[in-house]
């Protein structure tokens, strides 16, 4: 699994002109899935993205976690995370999960977040998605769960 994760002040993500998910201060985590990936990478991620220390203490340094400042995730389903630009100017999606088993992964992932206590909302797996944020920082991270 990979994951962009954007530090944010607020997110949305629409669907059909309508509002679907949406958060104030927190994370957008954009999720990519493999087809060689399991509920392992969803352990991995799930108890490495909350914990990471990427929001500003009182003396401005980088020392607290989602869960320190009571954040919350925006998580939208992103295939083209896998995406093979090597050869040709069109990427290739063929590492990407096919969509029955993303899509159990992405919910079990989502599942796991609110289980740890973590807020979570979420874009339509499979839809057009209009995804809105403002970059807090701006603070992104990449991960990937196979480099561990």
């Amino acid at each position: 699994m990979k994951v962009v994760i954007q530090r944010s002040k607020e997110a949305s993500v629409t669907v059909d002109d309508q509002i679907i998910g949406n958060i104030s201060s927190g994370f957008v985590v954009l999720l990519g899935i493999t087809h060689e990936d399991t509920y392992e990478d969803i352990q991995y991620l799930v108890s490495k993205i909350p914990n990471l220390r990427v929001f500003e203490d009182e003396n401005g340094k980088m020392n607290l976690s989602l869960k320190d400042v009571g954040g919350s995730i925006l998580s939208v389903s992103q295939f083209t995370l896998y995406g093979d630009t090597r050869k040709g100017r069109r990427p290739n999606f063929m590492q990407a999960a096919k969509p029955s088993v993303a899509e159990d992964l992405y919910n079990k992932f989502n599942t796991s977040l609110i289980d740890e206590g973590i807020h979570v909302e979420t874009g339509e797996f499979g839809a057009m998605m209009d995804v809105k944020l403002t970059n807090d920082g701006p603070v992104t991270l990449i991960i990937d769960s196979k480099d561990r």
